[in-house]
């Protein structure tokens, strides 16, 4: 199994340090995603890992080796960082072509990875003619040609209609289970929470999580309990003299925040209340994320009432 090894990793470029002393392992048999605001080194430590720029110190370590010292190496990782990369005068079947070439791959496997990825229809026509989503799958075909044991996918949903979007996750999660190393750059919270199962997460260059979704979203996510019942004010007011902060949306459903939903039932049955729905609420992705990093934006605009 081939893990990646960032290992004290630093990159300035003058005064501006896009990387800062980071440090994380990406295993095999899982899809890691890789979250960060804009400017917070996500692409700079992939072209890192790439070879394609070479650190301040540090290293990147792909099964033990850096990415130059690999003679054929998309036999051993597959990357796609920019889906206008492909020269817009070939054909897509071409360019997989030269590719292989470059890296003794089966004729064959061209073939295999275009219908993996859905544009064998459209192998003959030229790249310049591809929509934005056919250019994307032409990039993860490209990233797939040589059965590679690391795959690093850079905003891999983008351009991709609704179809696509589902193709991809379904094949992210294929290759994690098939037992390949999947490192997967996103800004889309709640995309990558249908996903991912690791998280590696940075803010200004410097590491600020490295941990399973589930126990992220855990972390940052406060106590809160909807409930529905046949008397909401009754429940309202005991919850209330319980001491506790009570929300009645508009639908009448109660959001009792700093509680469990045991607690709430409890309370429930003690004022003789009929409940009709009940449960522990949780933080999406994005939240959790937004709550993390709100100190590490690069960018940020302020509330529209303030401007």
């Amino acid at each position: 199994m081939t893990s990646i090894d960032v290992l004290d990793l630093t990159k300035e470029y003058g005064t501006t340090r896009a990387v800062d002393r980071l440090t994380f392992r990406v295993e095999p048999g899982r899809v890691t995603g890789f979250l960060g605001p804009n400017g917070a080194g996500k692409s700079t430590t992939l072209r890192l890992a790439l070879g394609l720029d070479r650190p301040t110190s540090g290293r990147v370590l792909i099964g033990g080796r850096r990415y130059a010292a690999y003679r054929e190496p998309l036999r051993t990782v597959g990357a796609l960082l920019d889906a206008q990369a492909a020269h817009g005068a070939r054909t897509a079947r071409d360019h997989l072509r030269a590719l292989a070439v470059s890296n003794r791959i089966p004729a064959r496997r061209v073939t295999e990875v275009l219908e993996r990825t859905g544009i064998a229809a459209v192998a003959g026509r030229r790249v310049r003619t591809f929509s934005l989503g056919m250019r994307q799958r032409l990039g993860i075909a490209a990233a797939l040609l040589g059965d590679p044991e690391v795959v690093l996918l850079d905003e891999p949903s983008n351009g991709l209609d609704p179809e696509g979007i589902i193709w991809i996750r379904a094949l992210m999660r294929d290759l994690a289970r098939e037992g390949r190393t999947v490192l997967v750059s996103s800004h889309l919270m709640n995309e990558t929470a249908t996903f991912a199962d690791h998280l590696v997460i940075l803010g200004r260059g410097r590491l600020l999580a490295d941990t399973p979704v589930r126990d992220f979203i855990a972390a940052h996510s406060a106590r809160r309990v909807h409930v529905r019942t046949t008397d909401p004010g009754r429940l309202r007011a005991a919850l209330t003299r319980a001491g506790h902060l009570v929300t009645l949306d508009d639908d009448g459903q109660l959001r009792v925040e700093g509680i469990t939903a045991a607690d709430v039932g409890a309370l429930a049955a003690a004022e003789q209340i009929p409940v009709l729905q009940l449960g522990d609420a949780q933080a999406s992705l994005e939240e959790a994320y937004l709550a993390l990093t709100a100190h590490d934006a690069e960018f940020t605009g302020a509330p529209l009432q303030e401007a």
